[in-house]
């Protein structure tokens, strides 16, 4: 089964990368060497939804928490961001893929900045699977953002506060314009959030996966899909 794809698929497909770090412990190497492999299988990963049909992919690059981190390993994370991007640029050319990045993007090097901007100008007009690339993202910095934005349309007299409905909040969202999650994917076994797409995946459904992220293979996300596809889905109803 594994080897197949349900005939339900999510339309918007969320992926948590998580692992790296305890991947590298695990072979003696440098944090930074799990994070170069998790790179290397998200371009793998992103490849394999586009061909199958994912409409919207959002995948979990850097959280607003993840500055907290040693410095150097912040710094091989900022390298590896700025090759990854180098190469998806020349990589990714002839692909149908278009790119938004979701977070606050403006706290990172200058040189990073401008590769982030590079990469979804040249993307914009693409009509195949849109990825979303969380950098810089936290769902409650997120949140805060969207609220601050309608706190000023309220404060220059453009909206009444009593006028704001869910819909005006998810178009403040970075994520605007897009369905919300279906399915979000775990891999690494840990049951949590991490602040990731919190308003978005109010009726996501979660598969968590004990296998860590630079192992994680297609046909892992086939039983992922897989089992949201045996799953009733209600929204709160019976």
């Amino acid at each position: 089964m594994e080897d197949t794809l349900p005939q339900k698929l999510p339309v918007h497909l969320g992926i948590i990368m998580d692992g790296n770090g305890r991947w590298a412990k695990q072979r003696g190497l440098p944090r930074s060497a799990g994070h170069a492999a998790g790179a290397s299988n998200f371009k793998k990963i992103t490849r394999y939804c586009a061909s199958i049909g994912i409409r919207y992919l959002t995948v979990y690059a850097f959280s607003t928490e993840n500055w907290t981190r040693p410095a150097e390993e912040v710094s091989a994370l900022m390298v590896l961001f700025r090759q990854y991007l180098d190469e998806a640029l020349r990589d990714f050319r002839d692909d149908e893929i278009a790119v938004r990045f979701l977070g606050d993007t403006t706290a990172f090097p200058k040189k990073l900045q401008e590769l982030i901007r590079e990469t979804e100008e040249l993307s914009a007009g693409r009509t195949g699977m849109q990825l979303n690339i969380a950098m810089n993202y936290g769902g409650r910095a997120e949140l805060t953002h969207a609220f601050r934005t309608l706190a000023r349309q309220v404060r220059e007299g453009t909206l009444a506060p009593e006028d704001i409905t869910e819909d005006m909040i998810s178009s403040a969202l970075y994520t605007a314009g897009q369905p919300d999650p279906d399915l979000i994917i775990r891999p690494s076994g840990e049951h949590r959030t991490s602040n990731f797409l919190l308003w978005q995946s109010a009726y996501a459904e979660y598969v968590i996966m004990d296998i860590l992220w630079p192992d994680f293979r297609p046909e892992d996300l086939n039983a992922a899909l897989w089992e949201y596809a045996n799953r009733s889905r209600r929204f709160g109803g019976v």
